[in-house]
């Protein structure tokens, strides 16, 4: 099909009352298990990586093989940079074609956040690229970065908020935290339905990991069309890598090679399935 911007994504997903997935990826095997999910499913996705784990899987390297991937699908997928911390990451990112971006403000004061994300709202439109931002505190880290403690986002100033910044998708904090959850969060529909009620901007659901089924339908329900699932996901490979490994006897590169791919396939598809409300 096509590399898409996630703008084109999320109106889809706005009329057929459903999520895209946005799925982390940081190496090759996770890039193809994440296209060949999609495929199979027949579903739009995003592909996207966050700053914070650049040490692990440069940019430079990384980029070339999600748009190529992207370009090359049988479905469209949009490639996104998830948690840009810099206005350098931003740009680099950009000029690597990604189809949009993220930069991750949201712990800056409120007007130094909308200024900033007006910035790269500017920035992107020389691309044709999409913005997504964040409002709140979505709780946990992302990457090595230390624990943040969550706040809720305030329905009114995230009014103001995509007003005034013109983003294409805002990433709500509604008790959603990064990582694996260390008990079951307890989410905030009643805030999420009260932002959903006053912003038309498409709205966006960090730290899907651990996040159960019915949670899930329900965010949907409530105006969230996007759903970023990395955990579940780097969880899922080493998982399948490692029982390769623990049974495989000598070891074959190209054998692991396709269980990591299969192991974040097998994560992919399940999320697609309660993502596309078919289960």
């Amino acid at each position: 099909m096509a590399l898409v911007t996630f703008k084109q994504l999320l109106a889809v997903a706005q009329n057929e009352n459903k999520a895209i997935g946005a799925f982390s990826v940081g190496n090759m095997e996770m890039i193809m298990g994440a296209v060949q999910a999609a495929e199979e499913m027949n579903t739009p996705i995003i592909l996207q990586i966050a700053e914070k784990r650049l040490k692990n899987s440069p940019l430079e390297l990384m980029a070339p093989m999600m748009v190529s991937a992207a370009k090359n699908s049988k479905v469209d997928i949009a490639v996104h940079l998830d948690h840009g911390l810099t206005i350098e990451c931003v740009k680099n990112a950009l000029d690597f074609g990604f189809t949009s971006v993220m930069l991750d403000a949201s712990l800056l004061p409120y007007e130094d956040n909308v200024n900033a994300t007006k910035d790269v709202v500017a920035m992107a439109q020389n691309y044709g690229a999409s913005v997504e931002a964040e409002l709140g505190v979505v709780g946990g880290n992302e990457g090595d970065t230390a624990e943040h403690i969550i706040a809720c986002t305030d329905p009114v100033v995230a009014k103001d908020f995509c007003e005034r910044t013109g983003i294409d998708a805002l990433a709500v904090a509604i008790g959603n935290a990064h990582g694996n959850y260390p008990v079951l969060p307890s989410l905030r529909f009643d805030i999420l339905e009260e932002i959903q009620a006053i912003v038309k901007t498409p709205l966006v659901l960090h730290g899907g990991t651990g996040i159960t089924d019915p949670m899930f339908r329900s965010a949907i329900s409530l105006g969230i069309r996007k759903i970023n699932i990395a955990t579940a996901s780097f969880d899922s490979l080493a998982k399948y890598a490692k029982e390769y490994c623990n049974n495989a006897e000598p070891a074959d590169y190209f054998k692991l090679s396709s269980a990591m791919i299969e192991g974040t396939a097998k994560n992919i598809k399940r999320h697609i399935e309660i993502f596309n409300n078919q289960v």
